[in-house]
This record gives C-alpha cells, sequence and structure tokens, in this order.
C-alpha cells in the first residue's frame, strides 16, 4: 500500500517537474490499485487536521482519477478538479489543476475543451513544457480529426454522386 503510494507521488512528481518522455500521446496511466490507495489516502487525509496533506491527497487522487484506464474514472478527476479549481489561489496549484483538466478532456476525446484549459494553463505558466507538449498533441489531434471529417464528408458526397449518376443512367 505505501509502495503504491509511493510510485503514485513519485509519478506525479516526475510529471510535473516538466521532464517529457515519449510521445506528446503517450500520457502514464493509472489502474484500479492505485486509484484504490490514493482514495484511502485521502479518506485518512480528512480524518486529520493537517489541510496541506488533504490538499495533497486531493491532487493526487485527481491526478490519478484522470490517469485512469476507466473513462467513469476521468470524468470523475474531471469534476473534482473543476469544482476546486475555482478557490484556488496558489499560481502553481492552479496551473497543475488547469493542466490535470487539460489531460483529463483530452484523454475523454473533448478535444476543444481541453484546448481551452492548456491555454489558461499557459498563461499562468508560459514556459512550461509538459504543458507546450500537451498543446501540441491536443492541435494534432483537432486537425487530425477534421481530416478525418473531410475525408468521411468526401466519401459520402461521393457515394451519393454515384448512386444519383447509376440511376441517372438507367432513367
Amino acid at each position: 500500500m505505501d509502495a503504491t503510494i509511493g510510485k503514485v507521488f513519485d509519478s506525479v512528481s516526475t510529471f510535473f517537474s516538466g521532464v517529457t518522455t515519449g510521445s506528446s500521446d503517450e500520457f502514464p496511466l493509472c489502474d484500479t490499485d492505485i486509484i484504490s490507495g490514493c482514495e484511502k489516502e485521502l479518506a485518512e487525509a480528512q480524518k486529520g487536521q493537517d489541510e496541506g496533506f488533504k490538499k495533497e491527497s486531493i491532487m493526487r487522487l485527481s491526478w490519478a482519477l484522470v490517469h485512469s484506464k476507466v473513462p467513469a474514472d476521468i470524468q470523475r478527476g474531471i469534476a473534482m478538479l473543476e469544482g476546486s479549481v475555482v478557490s484556488d489561489t496558489s499560481p502553481m496549484t492552479l496551473r497543475e489543476k488547469l493542466y490535470l483538466l487539460a489531460i483529463g478532456y483530452y484523454r475523454s476525446g473533448d478535444f476543444s475543451r481541453s484546448r481551452d484549459y492548456i491555454e489558461r494553463c499557459l498563461e499562468v505558466e508560459p514556459e512550461w513544457r509538459q504543458a507546450q507538449t500537451l498543446r501540441t498533441a491536443i492541435e494534432d489531434r483537432i486537425v487530425k480529426d477534421g481530416v478525418i471529417g473531410v475525408g468521411i464528408a468526401v466519401t459520402a458526397v461521393g457515394v451519393v454522386a454515384g448512386v444519383a449518376a447509376a440511376l441517372l443512367r438507367r432513367g
């Protein structure tokens, strides 16, 4: 249990340090054991008086949820972050929450909303390489989805034109 929490903490620390690994489309993934460990840690933190530990536990759980393999967990992480981002006054914590929201929306396929959050994140910290990399990945996906959409539309028009031409030849 402590080893699992330690791995999450190390992953979060490494992830937010600005060191990028792999392609921009690769994000660390969390399994249910890690999420469960973060939930237990948060439950323990809520019993205590240390507000700092509570906030750290919430951030770790949010991070784990938006990096989950389960879509419902990602949505839960997004909801937790959206609920807390409005009350944040620390620029560092705000940038991390905005970044995690961008990750969550990216992973759930809402690239437009993901782009909005990453732009807000970059307003807070313009030189953050992690956020710049995510912005590039988001833009690439938006372009890719646009090209696929155009391809589908052109194919549909071609099929309709082919059917119409065949009907005209028969008639």
